[in-house]
């Protein structure tokens, strides 16, 4: 079985895959200061509370946009499932050609996005990730979203990285003393008559009007309206 590994700044999701069958998915929190030893007791006590055994676990990758926990996590690996991972990163095949100016600054996450729906849903194609993106000047500028151009022969061509509806919502919050914190989600009308529900319109129809002006932009830009837009995070 394959062991897939997704470490983020908030979670690490794993998969287990048993063939192309995805049998059983789990997460637990990025915590920096964790040990080898503790990263692979929580591993195989959540494969062992999913019904699959430490030892049916043959192969490992791991894709990471946080490089402080790779040394233990790696550690971790090679210890309990006695196997050298995958890491993908520069020079590893994944199926996309990065054509950026720097191919060695692009997100792990945001490759194996697009390897991921040029996979599935061939080229072109456009990949938006609602979650935390790692930036070309491999600098995290928090909760951020994504949207990677994959041509039709499955290079990674362009991107847009565009302020998440977290990240928008925090600097509401902080950055204007009299508005308040308040939750995320869709106000029954854009027509909104109190604070809070007219902070949600803007937050929630804002973060929708960026997707489909970018969207529409992209496809513009890149001279085809048939292209697939795939959505993840």
């Amino acid at each position: 079985m394959l062991l897939t590994v997704d470490i983020g700044n908030t979670n690490i999701t794993l998969g287990v895959f048993e063939g192309k069958k995805l049998r059983t998915t789990f997460r637990m929190t990025t915590i920096q200061t964790r040990t080898s030893d503790e990263y692979g007791m929580v591993m195989c006590e959540l494969l062992e509370h999913n019904q699959v055994k430490v030892g049916e676990i043959t192969d490992v990758i791991v894709a990471s946009v946080v490089p402080n926990v790779m040394h233990s996590l790696t550690s971790a690996i090679i210890k309990y499932f006695h196997t050298r991972p995958i890491i993908i990163e520069a020079g590893v095949k994944t199926g996309i050609r990065v054509t950026s100016k720097n191919p060695r600054q692009v997100g792990a996450d945001r490759i194996v996005d697009a390897a991921a729906v040029y996979e599935l849903y061939g080229g072109p194609a456009i990949v938006i990730d609602y979650g935390t993106a790692t930036t070309f000047d491999l600098v995290d500028y928090g909760t951020a979203t994504t949207f990677d151009l994959i041509d039709a022969d499955g290079a990674f061509t362009a991107c847009v990285i565009a302020p998440g509806i977290r990240t928008s919502a925090q600097a509401m919050w902080s950055m204007a003393a009299k508005l308040p914190e308040f939750e995320i989600k869709k106000p029954k009308s854009i027509l909104a008559q109190d604070t809070i529900a007219c902070m949600q319109a803007g937050l929630v129809y804002g973060q929708i009007g960026q997707t489909e002006y970018i969207v529409k932009q992209m496809k513009k830009e890149f001279g085809k309206e048939n292209i697939k837009v795939v959505a993840t995070g």
